[in-house]
């Protein structure tokens, strides 16, 4: 998979556009995609991988790493690794089906310069190369931060996802997925992603503020909803291939895990297959989220440098190899 930007343009392919315009303490943290399940401790060094059943779906994602930052997004903010996850299966290098992954990346890039939201299938010669994918920015942003958010998580797709037949991704501002089995409009309330804060079971204000800001946005909306009260804020959003009663659902479904999983805690993050929703108290999600994002930057550059090991000790074992054999 090629590193994209929004300037470089592919070769035109039969595509189906789809488009709908929108308006310090040790946190523990859950993923599951499909048949992995992870449980990461950021603050601490242990790391916990269990399988459980498995699906049909084709996109069974392998999860790399997540961070939280809530509810302001400054401009650096958006930009921010929150989870990602590849497809164990790989496509063949300069393949039709590359090309048509390369197509359609570059099209969510393209199309998130004027629009928040989108979806596109990407036909090929043969309905093994057909690619189906989508972006969404969140409710609240600009035209441009939108833009380069999007941006921001192609680029990062392509280097932690090389390869992979299917990849999602999800930064603070923005979430981008491909697969090659069609998800679009496809309901999923499965948990992907959730992390509780520190306990406030002594604040009986905080959590009477949190219930009600988590029950006003519960009660009906738009894709987009926030609310507040006093210190307590909270949003929820839908991906917008869903229709309003099944937002509405996956919505009621989010809120009803985050309660269950963090219902005493000053913040909480509920990612299904299709939603999400938040809260935080008295900016507590923002109190680490420095620290966190320098955890994905580090780790994503000491992956980055085991990839470049290994490649040298390949070409080393290569050429002692042939110089052992010519003797």
């Amino acid at each position: 998979m090629s590193l994209l930007t929004a300037s470089r343009i592919f070769p035109s392919k039969q595509t189906q556009e789809n488009p709908q315009t929108s308006p310090n303490h040790s946190s523990s943290c859950n993923f599951s995609f499909n048949f992995l399940s992870v449980s990461i401790a950021l603050n601490g060094s242990s790391l916990s991988v269990s399988r459980t059943q498995m699906n049909t779906m084709s996109l069974s994602l392998l999860i790399l790493l997540t961070v939280s930052i809530f509810p302001k997004l400054t401009t650096s903010a958006i930009d921010s690794f929150v989870y990602g996850g590849c497809s164990q299966l790989k496509f063949t290098p300069n393949s039709p089906y590359e090309s048509n992954v390369d197509s359609l990346l570059t099209s969510l890039v393209n199309s998130a310069t004027f629009t928040s939201y989108n979806n596109f299938t990407i036909y090929g010669s043969s309905p093994q190369d057909v690619v189906y994918g989508l972006f969404q920015c969140q409710g609240d942003l600009s035209a441009t931060d939108c833009a380069r958010c999007v941006n921001r998580a192609v680029s990062q797709l392509g280097i932690i996802c090389p390869d992979s037949t299917g990849g999602a991704l999800q930064l603070q501002g923005c979430f981008i997925k491909y697969d090659n089995t069609t998800f679009l409009g496809v309901e999923d309330k499965s948990v992907v992603y959730k992390k509780c804060g520190p306990s406030i079971a002594y604040n009986s204000d905080a959590l009477t503020r949190i219930d009600g800001v988590m029950s006003y946005i519960a009660s009906g909306g738009a894709w987009y909803r926030v609310g507040a009260s006093g210190d307590a804020q909270g949003m929820a959003q839908c991906i917008q291939d869903l229709s309003v009663s099944e937002c509405q659902d996956c919505v009621s479904e989010a809120i009803g895990q985050l309660r269950s999983s963090c219902g005493n805690t000053a913040s909480g993050d509920m990612f299904l297959g299709k939603c999400y929703a938040r809260y935080s108290y008295a900016g507590s999600h923002s109190s680490d989220s420095s620290s966190n994002d320098n955890e994905f930057e580090k780790t994503l550059a000491i992956f980055i440098g085991l990839v470049a090991v290994v490649a040298l000790l390949i070409v080393f074992i290569a050429f002692i190899s042939k110089a052992l054999g010519g003797k």
